[in-house]
Order: C-alpha cells, then sequence, then structure tokens
C-alpha cells in the first residue's frame, strides 16, 4: 500500500507530464517518452522502486536531447527531482 505522500507525489508529475505529452512544441519523442512514463508510473502491478528508477532513467535521457525546448527541460527535471524523494521501500 502506498503512503498519501508517494501517492500525491506520483499524481503531481503525472499531471506535468501529460502536460508535456500534450505540449505541441515539444518535439514528438519528447512527448512520447513523457506518454511512456505516464503509462509507466500508473502501472500498478510493477514494484514502486522499478517504476520511479525507469521513470527516472528515461528522464535523464531526454533532458540530454538538444532539440528539447528549455522550459521543457526545467519540468523534467523538477519531475525526476520529485521521483527521486519516493522511498525505495513502498
Amino acid at each position: 500500500m502506498l503512503s498519501a505522500n508517494t501517492e500525491d507525489v506520483i499524481q503531481q508529475c503525472v499531471q506535468v507530464l501529460e502536460q508535456i505529452g500534450n505540449d505541441n512544441s515539444v518535439p514528438r519523442n519528447i512527448r512520447r517518452s513523457a506518454n511512456e512514463i505516464v503509462e509507466r508510473l500508473n502501472n500498478v502491478d510493477e514494484p514502486m522502486y522499478l517504476r520511479t528508477s525507469m521513470s527516472i532513467s528515461i528522464l535523464e535521457d531526454i533532458s540530454n536531447d538538444p532539440n528539447i525546448p528549455l522550459h521543457t527541460r526545467t519540468l523534467i527535471w523538477n519531475v525526476a527531482s520529485q521521483l527521486e524523494t519516493i522511498p525505495v521501500d513502498e
């Protein structure tokens, strides 16, 4: 069972990622990755540590894309930072 705080963090991250996924000023590959992360974070069949670590890994990859808009890169860094606050044992 996830703590309320963890669920709040996941929901906040999902909202930001959905915003990125729907932003037409963001390159298609970045939007696709954002949508993939949303699906991964919402997949309750996987353990939380796996969902967060895989999501952080994808976020790090796309944050290094030279075509990413600066405001989107900042959002991605913020989401990654939020995901890193989730305890591994949840």
